[in-house]
């Protein structure tokens, strides 16, 4: 593999499941940019990189020098200057992912010096009292960086992550996210799984879509009160298909969507 022009190297790799990994990429030489939770940076690695043994034969493979990058959101600290890290979800057919599937610790890769995106808190105004996260797959990667950086600190404000996935070995961060939970009374996690039949263990939690928690109750019966338009804004990320259900429930029940010219109080961070 051409590894000229790849500044940063992986520092942890963990393997959530055969599809899912957890990637640390620590700069070579260089120092990680400031930058806002919920921001993402961007990933390469060459043509000639191999691929993930779990992966699809490519058609037609890339130019061997060529570097393949992608946008990947960031789901370490803001406060951690040491590494970045990732959460991704293998797409067999893709181009870059069965590339970073298949790197071991010490392997080298691009990153971006520079980190973007408006996928932020800062986006919403600090008098809102409730924020609920909602997530499907790697659509956590945002929020993690968020409740990392940002839930020690705003004890005034309640936090609330849902997270739906097929199956219980796909919610990546679940200890941490417990954990959190445990320890800030301000905190409330949410998980949901879609294919409870599969779990060779019974599944005691809720089962069907994330959109569910919120329809049928599960964040209110957590908060004891329904949270709405007037003190409560909802970030959506992941799955098109949640982002337009969620999307469509929320409008029905007053929430607007925010863009910089006509504030609102729902804020979407769309991955495909």
């Amino acid at each position: 593999m051409v590894t000229q022009g790849l500044n940063a190297v992986v520092s942890q790799r963990i393997e959530v499941s055969p599809y899912l990994i957890i990637l640390r990429v620590q700069p070579d030489g260089w120092e990680l940019p400031e930058f806002i939770p919920g921001q993402f940076a961007v990933l390469g690695l060459p043509g000639s990189a191999p691929r993930y043994r779990f992966s699809d034969p490519e058609a037609e493979p890339p130019e061997p020098d060529r570097l393949i990058k992608r946008a990947y959101s960031i789901a370490s600290s803001s406060v951690e200057r040491e590494y970045a890290e990732f959460y991704i979800t293998l797409v067999g057919s893709g181009a870059l992912t069965p590339r970073l599937f298949a790197l071991r610790v010490g392997d080298r890769l691009w990153l971006s010096p520079k980190f973007t995106g408006m996928f932020t808190l800062s986006e919403i105004p600090e008098d809102v009292k409730n924020v609920v996260l909602v997530a499907t797959g790697t659509g956590l990667a945002p929020y993690m960086s968020m409740m990392r950086t940002q839930l020690e600190h705003d004890r005034n404000r309640r936090f609330a992550v849902l997270h739906g996935a097929r199956h219980s070995w796909d919610l990546g961060y679940r200890s941490e996210l417990i954990t959190m939970q445990r320890l800030c009374p301000n905190f409330t996690y949410l998980p949901i799984i879609s294919r409870p039949e599969d779990e060779p263990v019974a599944w005691n939690g809720p089962t069907g879509y994330v959109q569910d928690l919120w329809t049928g109750g599960g964040l209110c019966k957590a908060w004891g009160s329904r949270p709405g338009p007037g003190d409560t804004h909802v970030l959506l990320c992941g799955n098109p298909v949640m982002v337009e259900v969620m999307s469509d429930i929320l409008s029905g029940e007053g929430f607007r969507e925010h863009t910089k010219k006509t504030p609102g109080e729902v804020h979407v961070e769309r991955y495909w």
